[in-house]
């Protein structure tokens, strides 16, 4: 199974990175995690089908990780998609989906689409099946606005991939990533400490307790970037085999 970083960059696009969104691709699967604002650009770009993606998982409704979602469904109505997709993620999503839809694109929440399109809430610690993918949500720390925040297991083919998505440490995050073949770990600073963020060094403090098999991080700062780092750091574009 693969992982693409389509973009692994913060909300302010440091280092010129793409927001949040990762492609999983296997035998039997394909799906992204998150769909930051500019994340159907940076999937053009690096030419990834688009129509055989089958679920989005969202783990929050900041901009850089949910508003990609109306340029990806005008996107998929107007390249004449016809197969069905699911967008999963946090309570309210039915809702919010809707609205960022308007005001993006005026009207674009009421033009009925050419393909089922199925939009589902994820209950924390529930886990829930989506074909081929099995995920489980885990409550994380991220604020007040822009929630509920998720953190996912997702089970896949034989594997587990977590991505803590943004947040500060929580002890959720152990059986979130535990044992994972992948833990995908947000670090958005070195050791500064920022409200809601998850620096390296609170990271580290845990990764033992959590036993990985394979840390790659992501959504860095300027803070992190440049940095010569004991982990793997995501980039855009990079591809991970697990």
């Amino acid at each position: 199974m693969q992982l693409q970083f389509v973009g692994c960059g913060d909300a302010f696009g440091s280092g010129g990175r793409f927001n949040t969104c990762f492609h999983v691709s296997g035998a039997r699967v394909n799906f992204l995690i998150d769909c930051g604002a500019s994340s159907l650009p940076a999937l053009k770009r690096l030419g990834v089908d688009r129509d055989a993606i089958d679920l989005i998982l969202i783990t929050h409704f900041h901009g850089d990780h949910f508003a990609g979602l109306p340029f990806f469904l005008l996107d998929a109505q107007f390249s004449r998609r016809i197969r069905p997709l699911v967008i999963a993620g946090p309570e309210g999503i039915e809702a919010k989906l809707p609205k960022v839809m308007e005001v993006m694109f005026e009207h674009s929440s009421k033009t009925k689409q050419r393909f089922d399109l199925s939009v589902v809430s994820l209950a924390p610690e529930q886990r829930r099946g989506f074909g081929e993918v099995s995920v489980t949500p885990y409550p994380v720390v991220h604020g007040e606005s822009g929630g509920p925040f998720l953190a996912y297991r997702i089970e896949a083919e034989g594997r587990v991939i977590s991505y803590s998505a943004d947040t500060e440490w929580t002890d959720a995050l152990i059986p979130a990533a535990q044992h994972a073949d992948l833990f995908i770990a947000e670090a958005y600073t070195y050791d500064k400490t920022v409200k809601n963020h998850l620096s390296l060094k609170a990271l580290e403090a845990h990764l033992p307790a959590i036993a990985a098999k394979r840390v790659v991080l992501t959504h860095m700062s300027d803070d992190m970037l440049g940095r010569a780092l004991p982990y793997t750091a995501a980039s855009d574009g990079m591809t991970v085999e697990f």
